[in-house]
């Protein structure tokens, strides 16, 4: 079947669109998403009908094993915002649980001390690795947990997530100052350079993104992760259907 036969099937959901990205291929982000990416957010809600369409290949993805599965929240996102992939998860037989501290503030360094530290318990309480999956913020926030505790985390999925430049390509960028800014900026590619991250990760992104520049979402540093473009919008990532495929399927492996 054509590319020009398969991509209306694949925006109405039928068939997956997410495919493999070069990160070689990426240009440096420049600034945040402009007002016209922002409004595009809105077309997330268009993700429902698209999951109905997908039930069939969503349903027939690999099963998982009863290894736990942690969701993490976006910025500002309450924990109830995993609840649709988490019970899509559930059903394919993994262990998947929300991160237990409710909303997400942004307070990323108390968040990565207070989640590791479940981690390593949970990993510890059941004799084997962790994984986790992470929406914008909460990519980050797993990405850090898997570099200081790699021996308890078994991969992690992010999907949305600043991998560099902390707010500053981000829809966030005026809630900081340019101080702030530049300072998570430079951690950032300390900890890239000093400490790569050596588990698996895979990053999902997508260039109609409205509140994280797409290019900051690629990870140029680690040498174990992969890039997956999909066509939904930052909002929609959570209930995008070729999503949640690929985190069953990464997962599944």
């Amino acid at each position: 079947m054509s590319h020009a036969t398969l991509r209306p099937l694949a925006l109405a959901g039928v068939v997956s669109g997410a495919r493999p990205f070069d990160r070689s291929a990426a240009e440096q982000p420049v600034a945040p998403p402009g007002w016209r990416d922002q409004a595009g957010e809105l077309l997330a809600v268009a993700q429902l009908p698209r999951l109905l369409a997908a039930s069939p290949r969503l349903l027939a993805a690999p099963r998982g094993d009863g290894r736990v599965v942690i969701d993490v929240p976006g910025w500002r996102a309450p924990e109830s915002s995993g609840a649709p992939i988490r019970t899509y998860l559930r059903y394919l037989g993994h262990d998947s649980r929300g991160w237990g501290i409710g909303t997400n503030t942004g307070a990323v360094r108390r968040d990565v001390a207070r989640l590791a530290d479940r981690v390593a318990e949970l990993a510890d309480e059941f004799g084997r690795k962790v994984a986790l999956v992470g929406w914008s913020l909460g990519g980050v926030i797993s990405r850090e947990i898997a570099r200081t505790h790699p021996e308890a985390v078994h991969r992690v999925i992010t999907y949305g997530s600043p991998i560099i430049g902390g707010p500053s390509f981000t829809a966030a960028a005026a809630s900081y100052s340019a101080a702030e800014t530049e300072q998570a900026t430079r951690e950032s590619a300390r900890l890239d350079s000093e400490s790569p991250i050596s588990v698996p990760v895979t990053a999902i992104f997508t260039r109609r993104d409205g509140v994280v520049d797409w290019r900051a979402c690629i990870d140029r540093s680690n040498p174990r992760v992969e890039h997956i473009e999909v066509d939904s919008t930052h909002i929609g990532l959570g209930v995008d259907p070729d999503v949640w495929r690929v985190v069953a399927e990464r997962l599944a492996a």
